[in-house]
């Protein structure tokens, strides 16, 4: 098996705590990083190196795990920039948009939406991003939630049925029919593609109990629990994730003391998606609440035509820098290991022995750099297990 040595790093960010001076990054200077086949094989001060079959120099670069984006919708036809524009003048954002993106998706070949989908993965690759969580939930029909998540397969294991984004246009009158649908004939169609179940439990979506039965439905056929919660106001969806025991709340955007408290004793991540309320001039979640509460925090961009059609991890880490007030190292914490968490994976987001050698090199001496420096295109070049991809 051929090594590879990638060396004169900078400064390294591993996120294990083992390394540096004991903080999260397990941040390590002058440092060098070993890959045998599509695993890290060692790791450490570059002076302690040893031997490779080759050499990848650096340059006194920053090197830090690859983004693992846990929320993210790709599978759509369509935009819906006259909605943003609408909305910047003045129009308060709802969930009623998704409507619009369900016609374009349902009218578009499984050709299109495989294409979209690899163009927004290959931006997302670009930027550093080595896993992407792609959701259904914009088909809302039997066939089109299979053939959404038959595309998602295509480009990641982590893929997630949202049959319940939002009630059927078919079903506005009969929510519960839609509801059995969601969690009988479309469930069944859905499972072959589908490691995860979310539900939009929101006003205009989804109440409790709704998403508790959804959610309900989908563990007995296998499936993960995730949940959109807290979005567009105060509501129930982050209890019934701590409930449940669900991986992650997704936005959190309206949260409690007791909300704060469920979510640190069930470790439910609290998925924060600041893309969006950049996006929609919403109020940002208070991440230094949470982190001070105890609770684990992830960082994603829920790309997506709607309420947030950014595919930039490195923007996600700034606006958390600038306006959820999180540390630079917090964020960059967030947006890798607290990814993977949200994905209960142990095998991706730290740079450790062992594990899948998924990095990124910076044009920059230190990760600082994505927040000091936002907007500029700081990833040089990506690896995701060892292989060269962007």
């Amino acid at each position: 098996m051929v090594s590879v040595l990638v060396d004169n790093i900078g400064e390294l960010v591993t996120n294990d705590a083992q390394h540096g001076d004991g903080a999260p990054l397990g941040l390590l200077r002058d440092a060098a990083l070993m890959v045998e086949g599509d695993r890290v094989a060692w790791v450490g001060e570059r002076r302690f190196a040893p031997a490779a079959d080759t050499h990848v120099d650096v340059a006194g670069a920053a090197v830090i795990p690859g983004f693992v984006d846990s929320h993210a919708h790709l599978v759509f036809a369509g935009d819906r920039a006259q909605e943003f524009a609408a909305r910047m003048e003045g129009r308060a954002y709802s969930a009623g948009g998704i409507q619009t993106t369900v016609a374009a998706t349902r009218a578009s070949s499984d050709e299109m939406l495989a294409g979209n989908v690899a163009r927004l993965v290959a931006e997302m690759q670009r930027q550093g991003t080595t896993t992407v969580e792609i959701k259904s939930g914009y088909g809302l029909t039997v066939s089109d939630e299979a053939r959404s998540l038959a595309v998602a397969a295509q480009f990641t294991d982590e893929t997630t049925y949202l049959g319940a984004h939002m009630v059927a246009p078919e079903y506005a009158d009969d929510p519960a029919a839609y509801i059995d649908l969601v969690t009988g004939p479309m469930l069944d169609a859905v499972r072959p593609y589908a490691r995860w179940i979310d539900v939009f439990c929101e006003r205009g979506a989804f109440d409790a109990d709704q998403a508790r039965a959804i959610l309900a439905a989908g563990a007995a056929a296998g499936l993960h629990a995730r949940i959109h919660a807290n979005q567009l106001g105060h509501g129930p969806g982050i209890g019934v994730a701590c409930e449940i025991g669900a991986a992650s709340a997704d936005h959190c955007t309206f949260t409690t003391p007791d909300d704060l408290d469920n979510l640190a004793q069930s470790g439910v991540v609290a998925t924060l998606l600041p893309g969006v309320e950049f996006s929609t001039r919403s109020p940002y979640p208070d991440a230094r609440a949470m982190i001070a509460a105890g609770v684990t925090v992830a960082l994603a961009t829920d790309c997506n035509p709607g309420s947030c059609y950014t595919s930039s991890m490195p923007l996600c880490v700034a606006l958390a820098v600038r306006e959820m007030r999180m540390a630079p190292a917090e964020a960059l914490w967030s947006a890798t290991a607290g990814g993977a968490k949200a994905l209960r994976r142990e095998d991706i987001g730290r740079l450790e022995v062992g594990l899948r050698a998924d990095f990124s090199v910076l044009a920059a001496p230190s990760y600082v750099h994505l927040a000091y420096r936002p907007g500029v295109p700081l990833i040089h070049a990506v690896y995701r297990g060892g292989q060269h991809i962007a």
